[in-house]
């Protein structure tokens, strides 16, 4: 078990543990096609995304990640596109938690790192969800056709399904 203590522009003094091994244990149905590390190195997010919390997470997920701290920028997004909705937005819909206020991507990171919270049933849940875009794309798109559907084909990067694969 570890103890991990925040300091970022986001949060400062936020405390949490890891108790289960690295990229393990996750629960039954939870299957992520992509760790944190291959998603922030093909691009996701404008590359904006956890530029000022790199302390919190191995170096090595940094390495060759596209990363932009000035701004969003979708030309750093895998495929090009901006698919991304406004922090406004998620708060807004209720989708963000005090407990990680940038996001599923971040509940991810900490889970894949080894925390777990009440939070992990509904941040699944809404990871599932995401399975109605990949059946679009199978369902009008060529297999492997990357120009086909670019904007969803990155929405389901951002939850780490990787449609390069479809």
């Amino acid at each position: 078990m570890k103890k991990v203590v925040v300091h970022d522009v986001m949060q400062d003094g936020y405390v949490y543990w890891r108790t289960e091994p690295i990229g393990r244990s996750f629960a039954p149905g939870f299957a992520p096609e992509l760790t944190p590390k291959q998603m922030l190195r093909l691009g996701v997010f404008g590359g904006k995304y956890m530029t000022d919390c790199t302390d919190e997470f191995p170096a090595d997920w940094f390495a060759g990640a596209k990363l932009c701290p000035e701004r969003h920028d979708p030309r750093l997004n895998h495929f090009g596109v901006n698919a991304s909705q406004s922090l406004a937005v998620w708060r807004r819909n209720g989708w963000i938690h005090k407990q990680d206020p940038r996001g599923w991507f971040q509940w991810y990171c900490r889970y894949y790192m080894g925390r777990r919270t009440a939070d992990d049933a509904r941040q699944i849940r809404r990871w599932r969800a995401i399975t109605r875009h990949v059946t679009a794309i199978r369902k009008n798109c060529e297999p492997f056709d990357l120009e086909c559907r670019r904007r969803q084909r990155q929405a389901v990067l951002h939850w780490a399904y990787d449609s390069r694969k479809i």
